[in-house]
């Protein structure tokens, strides 16, 4: 008789990339986004250092360093896809435009930034499994729900137009709802895997309790584009996450919710958009429009290669106190103009086009249909944001990161292959029994087992168009 130990052995975990899939994205995020202090744009486009910009720098340093020491810099030993390729090249260009751009010191720092970023991100893609994914989205989800919590006790002071908007630290509301917008993706992403529960790392009752915390918060920071683009998001998530199953209930439940919510909620849903703003604020989204205006002035001058990495950020602070695009294309063409403006649609095209093709098997649907939602999410947010088309920074980041997922969902394979003759086996088989030409009292099951066969053994000779046998 074999006697088990008390604590008996646990199953071998997954296999996995290790530890940096997983704390590497994280930190570029929290160096690049996560400040203890506020300073000014003109101090950052001017190439001014103080010790917090030092120490993102040293973070992607040593990021970049573990990265070349443990895998090292040499020729891919495969063919590179279409959607690594179009992430190079985006990045590449964007990389080599701080070369000519007016605040050369700060085009070269976010160039480096972005490089190492995509060589982690590429990493990620030709190493990292499923798990290791799934790690990181709800380690990113636990980091957002804990920065809810210190902005709740302890709120950082505010600068005069963001006093009534909810953040924590020093992290602008814009970027807040990107981060929590990204958040509420996932979270709603991992809860509704009703018949892939192994999916889940958490209890059913957290991913609850994590979406009202992150709903709510985003609610509070005020930022209409996250919260425009979360709402697109959804759609999208649930439309494809659950395939034809899933649009239908998007068609049942969203017209059901938008009902209510205009009904019952209509002063507050007006007085979220408004936020107290004048319509001569509101029609100009808060000088967007003046300032893409000037930015359009701007690309006409270099619209070829635009005026280099980092130029819109301090182009338009002298005429409208504006740092940045405040539109990821517009952001695109001021700074890398028609030729890097193409390579970045190229590659939001590409990654939409490979994530609709993943959606269509079933065993990556959940996932495909995840990401999908996140892109369309970065999309909608994109219209009054830049961080999409700017290094350094969530959005940017984790643009990368579903080129990468996407990457590892392809490599991992899509449904089985179906045997030659499955289908249209049970296409007969759910067929009346005169169509097979069955006798009268012929079972389903032999009818079956009938398809089977004939579906292997080989048309006879004088059938026309048959394999003529040896």
């Amino acid at each position: 008789m074999t006697v088990k130990g008390i604590f008996p052995r646990r199953t071998p975990p997954p296999p996995s990339a290790g530890w940096w899939a997983v704390a590497l994205p994280l930190a570029l995020m929290l160096a690049s986004d996560y400040k203890l202090r506020s300073r000014d744009v003109d101090q950052a486009v001017g190439g001014s250092a103080d010790l917090t910009v030092l120490i993102e720098v040293a973070v992607y340093g040593m990021a970049a360093l573990y990265l070349v020491y443990t895998f090292g810099l040499r020729p891919p030993s495969r063919r590179i896809t279409g959607l690594l390729f179009a992430a190079w090249t985006f990045c590449g260009y964007v990389a080599f435009s701080a070369l000519w751009s007016p605040f050369k010191s700060l085009g070269l720092v976010r160039g480096a930034q972005l490089m190492v970023t995509m060589l982690l991100a590429h990493l990620i893609a030709t190493r990292a499994t499923p798990a290791d994914l799934r790690r990181l989205a709800h380690a990113f989800i636990g980091i957002v729900v804990v920065s809810v919590g210190i902005g709740v006790a302890h709120p950082f002071p505010r600068t005069r137009l963001t006093e009534e908007r909810f953040n924590w630290l020093y992290v602008h509301p814009v970027q807040a709802g990107v981060y929590l917008g990204i958040a509420v993706l996932l979270t709603v992403g991992y809860l509704i895997r009703w018949t892939t529960p192994r999916d889940r790392l958490w209890h059913p009752l957290l991913y609850l309790g994590a979406l009202a915390v992150l709903s709510g918060a985003l609610v509070a920071t005020g930022t209409r584009g996250a919260a425009l683009g979360c709402a697109l998001g959804l759609v999208v998530l649930l439309a494809t996450a659950r395939g034809p199953r899933g649009r239908i209930d998007v068609l049942v439940m969203g017209a059901a919710v938008a009902v209510v919510g205009v009904l019952a909620f209509s002063n507050s849903i007006l007085a979220f958009v408004a936020r107290g703003e004048s319509a001569e604020t509101l029609s100009s989204l808060n000088s967007r429009t003046d300032l893409w205006t000037l930015a359009m002035a701007a690309y006409s001058e270099e619209p070829i290669f635009g005026r280099g990495l980092g130029a819109s950020r301090g182009l338009f602070l002298d005429d409208i106190g504006l740092g940045g695009g405040h539109n990821a294309f517009v952001n695109a063409l001021v700074d890398n103009g028609t030729v890097g403006t193409a390579a970045f649609v190229t590659l939001l095209m590409t990654l939409g086009f490979v994530l609709l093709m993943l959606a269509r098997h079933r065993t990556l649907r959940a996932d495909a249909g995840m990401l999908l939602g996140i892109l369309g999410f970065f999309l909608a947010d994109s219209i009054t944001t830049e961080g999409l088309a700017a290094p350094a920074n969530v959005s940017s980041m984790w643009l990368l990161l579903l080129v990468a997922w996407s990457e590892t969902l392809r490599r991992q394979g899509g449904d089985p292959p179906q045997a030659p003759g499955a289908a249209i086996g049970e296409a007969r088989d759910e067929a009346p029994g005169a169509a097979l030409g069955a006798a009268p009292g012929e079972g389903r099951g032999d009818r079956a087992a009938r398809v089977r066969v004939s579906a292997v053994v080989p048309a006879p000779p004088h059938v026309e168009g048959a394999p003529q046998q040896p």
